[in-house]
């Protein structure tokens, strides 16, 4: 999403509490798309079998930025671990109705 400036919503991430992971916030698109690199090797870098990723400020998410997050959970499925999701934008949930088979690696919670 853009201001009226045309600047994107800058990308940022916070520890979550009471859980392990991270509250992601802003946008996720070519401008931010090194912010998400950034903010998804912290968040493999936590530890445990469930890593939580809320997603409940995030206002869009790019094509590019949804594969970045199937490529995380892959890596975490590798690890015999899991990356799940929280409140997805419509963004997201949009790209996934059109790629289910590309994006049958994300799962998402309640």
């Amino acid at each position: 999403m853009t201001s009226s400036t045309g600047a994107t919503a800058p990308l940022t991430a916070l520890p979550l509490q009471g859980r392990p992971g991270a509250r992601l916030s802003g946008s996720c698109d070519l401008d931010t798309r090194q912010a998400l690199a950034g903010a998804l090797g912290v968040v493999a870098g936590i530890p445990g079998p469930v890593v939580h990723l809320d997603l409940s400020a995030v206002v869009f998410l790019d094509p590019d930025a949804v594969a970045a997050l199937v490529r995380a959970s892959v890596d975490f499925t590798g690890q015999g671990r899991r990356l799940l999701l929280h409140d997805p934008p419509y963004s997201l949930r949009k790209v996934v109705e059109m790629f289910p088979d590309e994006c049958a690696a994300l799962e998402v919670g309640a």
